[in-house]
């Protein structure tokens, strides 16, 4: 059986584990203030071409998420997202469960736009009774969105300022931003990125590290007391090392960009496959998940060799599945796969 249903389905690049194994028995401090994690914190200012940035490490998204979130609210206050945003739809509650709202915004694409954004602000302060409402206070998108889609820099800058005209501060959830900085439909830089938002993330459990994400806050409110934030929502690891380490071996040389943009290569060739066939794609997606409309009888048959994730069935008689490549995709398996399709299709 062959996965494409997610990219977090294999370890770790063997650059990282060769530096835990190097490592293991190293004593240091705990809880993330040793020098792996400074040197890690250093490698991603230097991305970003910004040394007043924070850096923090935690180990999951959605940990990340809503510790990030829940920091920058007040109690009366919801973020706003998309109504596919992964905090919306794929975290259990889990930022209603810190007592914040999501404010979800309806989306073709899965992306917010400007004009959404003023509109769901302008809509709470125009109420008279806002007071009973919960209060627009932060905006959340991802980059790429959870369909694979990708915003612009002119449609991130627009969001950028019109948060910052409304008092709202901006988050990105990059959980896969690699594969969305990658992607050649992808027209901003991380430096482009980080100069505008007040926070985001860089994830690593999805894009060749065993786990682990690198928050990283802009906010001077957002930095005060954030490791206070961290340990009171578990999130402070005691091992704190081995997220340091991690991102020290994905970073230097370029290898966590290198195969991000393997990913995106391979996706996109079956996206071409697909749409060489005669199948359509439910998002434009340009990135490491691509989304065919199939047909049921065809699917059934792939699924005895071949893992997708179900996404939605805009008919009776086909499925829109999620096909996902990762940065440990071998080229093999792009071509079974379509050499599959053909010998499948029809019969």
């Amino acid at each position: 059986m062959t996965h494409f249903a997610c990219d977090y389905a294999e370890g770790a690049h063997e650059s990282v584990l060769r530096r835990l194994l190097e490592t293991n028995l190293e004593q240091t401090v705990g809880y993330g203030e040793d020098a792996y994690c400074d040197s890690a914190r250093d490698l991603i200012r230097d991305l970003c071409q910004d040394d007043s940035l924070d850096v923090h490490f935690l180990v999951g998204g959605t940990q990340t998420n809503t510790t990030v979130i829940a920091a920058a609210l007040r109690p009366h206050q919801g973020v706003i997202a998309a109504a596919s945003g992964h905090i919306n739809v794929h975290e259990t509650g889990a930022i209603e469960a810190t007592g914040h709202k999501v404010l979800s915004v309806p989306s073709q694409d899965g992306k917010l736009s400007a004009l959404e954004v003023r509109r769901v602000y302008d809509a709470h302060w125009q109420d008279e009774t806002r007071e009973h409402m919960v209060q627009p206070g932060m905006v959340y998108l991802s980059q790429p969105t959870e369909n694979g889609t990708l915003y612009s820099l002119a449609e991130l800058t627009d969001l950028w300022e019109t948060c910052q005209d409304l008092g709202l501060l901006l988050y990105i959830d990059g959980a896969r931003l690699g594969y969305g900085l990658m992607s050649p439909a992808c027209d901003m830089t991380l430096p482009e990125l980080a100069h505008r938002c007040d926070a985001f993330s860089i994830g690593g459990t999805k894009q060749g590290i065993l786990f682990g994400e690198a928050l990283v806050l802009a906010h001077p409110a957002l930095k005060r007391d954030f490791r206070y934030h961290i340990k009171q929502r578990g999130g402070l690891l005691a091992k704190g090392r081995l997220l340091g380490l991690q991102f020290c071996a994905i970073l230097e040389d370029g290898l966590y960009f290198e195969l991000s943009r393997h990913a995106d290569r391979l996706a996109l060739e079956l996206r071409r496959a697909f749409e060489e066939r005669g199948y359509e794609m439910l998002y434009d997606s340009h990135t490491n998940q691509q989304y065919p409309i199939l047909p049921d009888g065809l699917l059934e048959k792939l699924a005895k060799d071949f893992a997708f994730a179900f996404w939605t069935k805009p008919d009776d008689a086909h499925t829109a599945v999620r096909v996902c490549t990762s940065w440990a995709t071998e080229e093999q398996a792009v071509k079974d796969l379509i050499c599959a399709l053909d010998r499948l299709d029809g019969t």
